[in-house]
């Protein structure tokens, strides 16, 4: 595949959504996967739904999932500008193109007069009422300064196809499509007429997007005829779907959960873990792979992996993920993420160094340390039943006797950490012939107040220190 161009066209509306970050990575990694370029432009002519700061989210978004674009917004490019706001003269000349060539007119229907055409639902479509106005009712209507729209010419008969890259054929009775308006009252184009001047303009040859422009790509199909320019190849991706708590399918929105990139990251997850992820869904490899660095994404996508099905986002996979990224994390970068978020939440007294070496493979993501370490900022209410362990035969009452024997020995450590902790404890369950485990359940549930901990009584007791761990057992024993 000679020269690919893809690009990826969002409008600047708010956070990046997962669908369009999928969008943005499949259409970046056809391109890559065949030595293509990948151009990124902003669709801002939908002044009404702009959110201020939205263009650098998208920006900053590609950045950090390793996305790079050959053209675009702060790289340039000789196709620019990227930004569609600023290519309003272009977008004019082509549409007065289309009124001379008879595939577009103007249309000076009022407001008043389209919604008088809608049912008490508000349904109803423009009825053709300026198709076939004479030159000089037209100019006399410019030069009274009426206002118009430039509305595509839709063929009275037959049917228009194209072929999906994805989904095969797509065919459409031109009966079934409204004369779209092109240019809008106020000069700004709409998406259905700007995207596909751009798309040729910039020498895009695979349109990459999700698929409920499926049905309408013939109007766009009808436009590139009409221009006499070549058509692009079009793929069309399988819908993004949810699962909620019972188990419902259903497109992916926020009752699922967190659905843009940027919420995903906040709430502790690695942007190579959710483009890993997001690269899965709907596309599948020829082997049983499923880690994948960018570069080994660049060089096994096809588009003869591309499923038709909807894709569902399922948050247990996404987390999966994400934990083995995080355990593959080398400690300094995994650090750089956990302990700033330790030091919020422990007192000082605490090793939080210690502590973050012990979630290190504990956790699926780095929102969940703020629950783990709950037992360490606080002292948990808790009733004497912990203290009973079937498989290392404890009671209450033995843990009691554990904890009133060992505590002048741990008062009188010098070395607090866990090696020294260990052996003492090791030697202490020998001389008095009890089960190790017993004695470090005994330990453990004193000194946490719960069952499950990230490690083991010693490590615990290095993390807590010397002065609240003593203090700690001297609790439970007050409570037995």
């Amino acid at each position: 595949m000679a020269n690919i161009v893809t690009r990826f066209a969002p409008s600047p509306t708010g956070f990046m959504h997962i669908g369009n970050l999928r969008t943005a990575l499949y259409s970046y990694l056809l391109a890559k996967s065949q030595g293509g370029k990948f151009i990124l432009r902003i669709e801002d002519t939908d002044q009404v739904r702009l959110v201020e700061g939205a263009t650098d989210v998208i920006i900053s978004t590609l950045k950090q999932t390793g996305i790079d674009y050959d053209e675009g917004p702060g790289v340039g490019g000789e196709h620019g500008p990227y930004v569609q706001s600023e290519r309003l003269p272009i977008y004019k000349e082509y549409a007065e193109k289309l009124v001379k060539s008879g595939h577009a007119y103007y249309c000076f229907c009022t407001q008043e007069r389209l919604d008088s055409l809608k049912d008490e639902n508000g349904i109803g479509g423009y009825d053709g009422h300026c198709r076939n106005l004479s030159q000089e009712e037209i100019d006399r209507n410019l030069a009274e300064g009426k206002p118009f729209v430039i509305r595509q010419r839709m063929p009275d008969e037959g049917s228009t196809s194209y072929v999906d890259e994805v989904y095969g054929e797509v065919t459409i009775e031109n009966s079934e499509l409204r004369d779209q308006i092109m240019i809008k009252a106020d000069g700004f184009p709409t998406y259905n007429f700007c995207h596909v001047v751009d798309d040729h303009l910039m020498g895009v040859t695979h349109v990459v997007r999700g698929n409920e422009y499926l049905t309408s790509t013939p109007k766009y199909c009808l436009l590139y005829d009409a221009f006499g320019w070549e058509r692009p190849h079009y793929v069309h991706l399988p819908l993004l779907m949810g699962k909620d708590a019972e188990g419902n399918v259903s497109k992916l929105s926020k009752r699922h959960g967190a659905v843009s990139f940027q919420d995903l990251v906040n709430d502790g997850y690695l942007p190579e873990a959710i483009v890993n992820y997001i690269a899965l869904l709907g596309w599948a490899p020829k082997d049983t792979q499923e880690f994948f660095t960018m570069d080994e994404l660049k060089a096994n996508f096809g588009l003869d992996g591309l499923s038709k099905s909807p894709a569902v986002f399922d948050y247990e996979k996404l987390r999966w993920f994400n934990s083995e990224y995080i355990k593959k994390l080398p400690d300094a970068d995994y650090n750089e993420k956990a302990l700033p978020i330790l030091r919020e939440l422990c007192p000082d007294f605490i090793n939080i160094e210690k502590l973050a070496s012990l979630l290190h493979t504990r956790i699926s993501a780095f929102c969940e340390i703020r629950e783990q370490v709950q037992f360490v900022v606080n002292r948990l209410e808790m009733t004497s039943d912990l203290y009973t362990n079937k498989k290392n035969k404890t009671t209450p009452e033995l843990c009691k006797t554990i904890l009133e024997e060992t505590l002048p020995l741990l008062e009188g450590v010098e070395n607090w950490d866990n090696d020294t902790l260990f052996a003492l404890l090791k030697q202490y369950a020998a001389d008095t012939e009890r089960k190790a485990g017993a004695v470090m359940w005994a330990i453990r549930v004193a000194i946490a107040r719960q069952s499950v901990t990230p490690g083991g009584a010693t490590e615990l007791m290095e993390v807590f220190g010397k002065d609240e761990s003593i203090d700690r057992i001297r609790q439970a024993i007050a409570e037995l």
